[in-house]
């Protein structure tokens, strides 16, 4: 049983973080850019980023890694420094957590296709061993494989971080839902199907982030739970949908109006709750006082 295991074994509701990406465009990262060379570049800006969140009340943060492997890196000439990149961005992660908090790595898609050809099995595998041991390296009690649409990509991107490290591995899914109320990735896949074909491989935590705010996320949970009532569920819903104003794409839902579906959220079997893209340590502080008190209860 690893550190994240532990932690929720112990604690019936632990909060996760918040955007990243938002918080790092505040701090002038252009359209474009490549946020992981902060990692490099700026690491005391990274620092400020995770050290907001634990200041916030996060019982875990992630790594500044989303897009930190091979295949995205490419774009920006930095394929050879994946190992690095993901090092260094655990360790400014893990600098901020201190030893009591948890640090999760994040490993994002690679926007390469299995079934068009772009890539094969053994190149993904591989990226993605690549990713994870540099995020074991650097202090990564976990392993986020975050934000997926493909379930053959998460499948790969699964196998390949627990069979190269020790690390406890969540895997998240996106989820669009469709005029008739039905949830599912862009690649068709159904939040039951998620659960069917991923708890065979040994994952510890399932879920779903992005693409919905919190109140599409409980149709989510509850899904999830039609299939299996025992694994953990992690939750880093949107600041609500996102509307494009004034030449920018912005998030409406404020810190009070995320926080008032938190007891719904938890009492339809969410473990870990945090936010996604528009959400910033104010609202991590208001879900984090709101799980409190559920938990007071």
């Amino acid at each position: 049983m690893g550190k994240l295991i532990e932690k929720l074994t112990a604690k019936d509701t632990l909060v996760a973080d918040g955007a990243w990406g938002t918080l790092l465009q505040a701090k002038g990262l252009e359209a474009g850019g490549c946020p992981e060379k902060w990692n490099i570049d700026r690491p005391n800006d990274v620092l400020e980023v995770a050290s907001s969140y634990i200041n916030a009340g996060s019982d875990m943060i992630e790594t500044n890694t989303f897009g930190g492997n091979r295949f995205k890196l490419m774009h920006y000439g930095l394929e050879s420094q994946v190992f690095e990149i993901n090092k260094k961005a655990a360790e400014i992660s893990r600098k901020a957590a201190g030893q009591d908090r948890i640090v999760l790595g994040s490993v994002g898609p690679t926007g390469k296709m299995l079934m068009m050809g772009d890539v094969t099995e053994e190149e993904l595998y591989d990226a993605f061993k690549e990713q994870s041991l540099g995020l074991e390296a650097g202090g990564a009690d976990g392993i986020i494989i975050e934000t997926m649409s493909d379930i053959d990509e998460a499948k790969l991107a699964i196998k390949a971080a627990k069979e190269n490290t020790s690390c406890d591995i969540v895997c998240s899914m996106t989820f669009n839902q469709s005029p008739d109320g039905k949830f599912h990735t862009m690649m068709g896949i159904t939040p039951q199907q998620m659960v069917k074909d991923l708890i065979d491989t040994g994952v510890d935590i399932i879920g779903s982030n992005c693409g919905n705010g919190m109140k599409q996320m409980i149709g989510i949970i509850q899904e999830i739970r039609s299939v299996d009532t025992n694994i953990p569920i992690f939750i880093q819903a949107n600041a609500g949908a996102p509307i494009y104003k004034d030449g920018n794409t912005v998030f409406p839902e404020s810190p009070i109006e995320m926080g008032q579906f938190v007891e719904t959220i938890i009492e339809n079997g969410a473990n870990i709750i945090g936010g996604c893209c528009g959400t910033t340590p104010e609202h991590i502080n208001v879900i984090a006082e709101r799980v409190k008190k559920v938990s007071a209860q």
